[in-house]
């Protein structure tokens, strides 16, 4: 009888550790993936002067980066310093003065590719401009994107990442001589495609190791990755595993993501974002190790310890012409991008100036 009470409770604890841990689960899962306001779902918006004004413009720099210019990395050094005296241009014209941060990468991770030449005759650059706060100017907001391209053969990489980096020199335009209560920083970073990701000569993972070593308060890194893809067709988005149970099945939002330790970035910029802005967007805080969660800059901040967010269309899960020789400037909807650039515009003003 003594062993049947024993064998009785602990099956009782069991049951309620069970259920505890599911618990857990749900209410965990609930606060990853539940963010604040509502998606946008009402009848498209007509565009605005100022939108059409930045559709044009976002659309002038993707074609001049991926277009004129066209592959540009280790493999295509040439154009990878065009791209750079590009952004360099594009900072100056815009009212402010750029400064570079130099270095050279570990000669070993491209030794094994053919065509590659010796790495010490590579100086990459990170490039960026800075608006000092006002009121609060030791706490730093970043908005970063890569230049590079992947090392596939005739990939002009518009949308991975010219979309990106169009989107921060518009930004950065649209903030010139503007001041707000916290400091924004632009930065277009080199190297983030293979084989410099997740290596120490990464661009933005140098960036950010230099930002810690200074000691500089980071309260925000933004990753503009791959956002001029959009689809209304059914079945046009995909998710890494189990995500496809939670979000829609069409391509049509713009995305963001974060680690765990990032959340409360993420939820305030969703928010400012839902509040301001007429277009479907989605956001989750997830492990790192989810698939295509770090798959940017905003990684080389988080091991750094600050917090970072990516913004993106979803590129791979999404994109179909991701890393191949078909992402080109005319696949890109610059209408769409200008009114993400636009929301985006009013979530830094809301988080440079948030009391």
């Amino acid at each position: 009888m003594k062993v049947k009470i024993i064998t009785k409770w602990s099956a009782i604890r069991l049951g309620i550790f069970i259920s505890v841990l599911m618990l857990t689960g749900v209410i965990g899962g609930c606060m990853m993936i539940s963010m604040p306001g509502n998606s946008y779902a009402g009848p498209p918006v007509p565009f605005s002067d100022e939108e059409m004004r930045m559709s044009a413009a976002l659309k002038s720099d993707v074609e001049y980066i991926a277009g004129t210019i066209g592959p540009r990395n280790f493999l295509n050094y040439g154009n990878l310093v065009l791209c750079a005296d590009f952004i360099e241009k594009s900072f100056k014209d815009a009212g402010y003065g750029p400064s570079r941060m130099d270095y050279v990468a570990e000669e070993s991770l491209i030794s094994s590719w053919r065509g590659a030449p010796k790495n010490d005759s590579l100086i990459y650059s990170n490039i960026e401009v800075e608006l000092k706060g006002t009121k609060y100017p030791d706490e730093i907001i970043i908005v970063g994107a890569h230049y590079d391209s992947p090392p596939v053969d005739g990939c002009r990489a518009a949308n991975d990442n010219g979309s990106g980096i169009a989107a921060t020199l518009e930004l950065a335009k649209a903030f010139a001589g503007k001041q707000q209560e916290r400091t924004l920083r632009f930065v277009a970073f080199a190297n983030e495609e293979p084989p410099y990701f997740w290596t120490p000569g990464m661009g933005s993972l140098v960036y950010a190791k230099s930002c810690k070593e200074k000691k500089e308060n980071i309260v925000g890194m933004f990753s503009l990755e791959t956002i001029g893809y959009y689809s209304d067709d059914e079945g046009s988005q995909n998710y890494p595993y189990p995500m496809n149970y939670f979000y829609p099945s069409s391509g049509n939002f713009i995305a963001f993501v974060s680690d765990i330790s990032s959340r409360s970035l993420l939820k305030k910029s969703v928010r400012a974002f839902r509040e301001n802005t007429k277009f479907p967007s989605e956001g989750a805080a997830l492990p790192g190790l989810v698939p295509g969660v770090g798959w940017s800059d905003h990684w080389s901040f988080w091991q750094m310890g600050y917090p970072g967010v990516m913004v993106t269309d979803t590129a791979t899960f999404r994109y179909p012409y991701y890393h191949t020789s078909k992402d080109d400037p005319e696949r890109l909807d610059y209408d769409k991008m200008a009114r993400v650039v636009k929301g985006m515009e009013l979530v830094l003003k809301d988080l440079a100036n948030d009391k």
